[in-house]
C-alpha cells in the first residue's frame, strides 16, 4: 500500500510540473475560427434558365426578332471579326429559297450594279472555281492534279461559282432579341474599314502563283520540288 501511495504522489507530482512547465514561455493558441456553412442555391438559379427544370409548361424561349427592314433602307452591320462574313441586316423573307438558279440575292450584290444598290459587292473569291475537274470516260478515271504534291487547280470565272450560290450558309439575318449573355466581344480590325470591307481577295489570291513573278519559293522549296509535299503549282485557267 505505501509503495502505491508513493507512485499515486509521484505521478500527481510530474502531471503538476509538466503543467506549470508547458504554460511558461509558449503562445495561446488561436482560436479556431467558426465556419458557417454556405447558404443553400436553388435550382432555379443555376444556369441561364430560371423556371423550373421539371415542368415545361411555363418555359418558353426568348422570342427571336429578325430585322424587318426592306433591303436597301437597312443600316449595314458591322463584321464580327477582320473579314469575317457579314450578316443581313435587312429582311429576306421574300428571297428565299435561294437556289443556284433563282438567287434574287445577285440582283443587288452583283459587283456591277452592288454600289449603286448601296449594298456590299459580292467579293472576287466567290467568282473563283477551286474544284479540279477531274477525267472521267466511263471507264477510266484520271487526276488533274497530284495532291501529293500539293498541286491546286484555281480558275477564275465571269459568273458565281455554284459552290458559292447558297448565300445564307454563311451570312444570317441578325436577331435583335435579348440576349441571355451579353456579348463584350471587342473585335480588332487589321484593315481600314474592316468592319465593313473584307480583303479576302488579297489574302486568298497572295500565295497561290507561287510559280510566277512574285513567287514565295525559296531555294530550298526548290531541292525539295519532288519530295510528296514539296510542290505547289497555281494553274491559272481563263
Amino acid at each position: 500500500m505505501k509503495a502505491i501511495s508513493k507512485i499515486t504522489v509521484a505521478l500527481a507530482a510530474a502531471a503538476m510540473l509538466i503543467a506549470g512547465c508547458s504554460g511558461q514561455g509558449t503562445a495561446k493558441a488561436t482560436p479556431v475560427k467558426e465556419v458557417k456553412p454556405a447558404p443553400m442555391v436553388s435550382e432555379e438559379s443555376l444556369g441561364l434558365r430560371k423556371t423550373d427544370i421539371y415542368n415545361e409548361s411555363g418555359t418558353a424561349a426568348e422570342k427571336t426578332e429578325y430585322r424587318t427592314a426592306d433591303a436597301g433602307t437597312s443600316t449595314k452591320i458591322k463584321r464580327a471579326y477582320q473579314d469575317a462574313p457579314p450578316m443581313i441586316p435587312h429582311n429576306v423573307s421574300d428571297f428565299l429559297p435561294i437556289t443556284k438558279d433563282n438567287n434574287a440575292c445577285l440582283g443587288c450584290h452583283m459587283p456591277v450594279i452592288a454600289s449603286a444598290m448601296g449594298a456590299t459587292p459580292i467579293p472576287s473569291t466567290h467568282f473563283l472555281d477551286m474544284r479540279p475537274h477531274h477525267k472521267w470516260d466511263g471507264t477510266e478515271f484520271s487526276k488533274v492534279i497530284d495532291n501529293m504534291k500539293n498541286q491546286t487547280d484555281v480558275k477564275q470565272m465571269d459568273h458565281l461559282s455554284y459552290s458559292r450560290f447558297n448565300c445564307s450558309q454563311c451570312h444570317a439575318p441578325q436577331s435583335q432579341g435579348n440576349l441571355a449573355v451579353e456579348n463584350t466581344f471587342e473585335a480588332n480590325y487589321t484593315k481600314k474599314d474592316g468592319e465593313y470591307k473584307s480583303d479576302w481577295k488579297d489574302v486568298v489570291l497572295d500565295d497561290l502563283d507561287t510559280v510566277g513573278k512574285d513567287s514565295n519559293v525559296t531555294s530550298e522549296d526548290i531541292a525539295n520540288k519532288n519530295s510528296p509535299a514539296g510542290e505547289s503549282v497555281f494553274k491559272h485557267q481563263h
